[in-house]
């Protein structure tokens, strides 16, 4: 599968959509998907990407290591190293296809709170 680098706009902000939650290998939910590199747990957390006039909820993968203290609702993080990953199967007949995104650890903005970005928002169209 091809790994594509994801290019962000200097302009582009993320804020956390829901809690990372623990990502697994089968339907029963009985095994924790891994790092193959690290053996580190992987979580899945959505997040929403807001980019000029446009916003779009996106999941995104993250070792357990990657993830910083202080994530929550509505505070403001930046991906490093996102990759987007095409991905398509074929189940019980249908055809399934996607992206999957994967960040090598998120980082906090600095000096925001929840509600920050829509208040830069807002300062913007002042």
């Amino acid at each position: 599968m091809a790994r594509i680098r994801v290019g962000l706009l200097p302009s582009t902000k993320f804020m956390v959509g829901a809690l990372p939650t623990p990502k697994f290998t089968d339907q029963e939910k009985t095994q924790i998907a891994t790092d193959r590199e690290t053996g580190q747990p992987l979580y899945t957390l959505t997040v929403f990407l807001m980019e000029d006039e446009r916003a779009e909820a996106l999941k995104i993968t993250v070792a357990k290591d990657g993830l910083p203290d202080g994530l929550m609702p509505g505070v403001a993080i930046r991906p490093v190293d996102l990759f987007a990953t095409p991905w398509a199967r074929i189940f019980n007949g249908s055809l399934s296809d996607g992206i999957a995104y994967r960040a090598a650890s998120l980082e906090l903005v600095a000096n925001t709170l929840p509600g920050a970005v829509a208040s830069d928002a807002g300062e913007m169209a002042a």
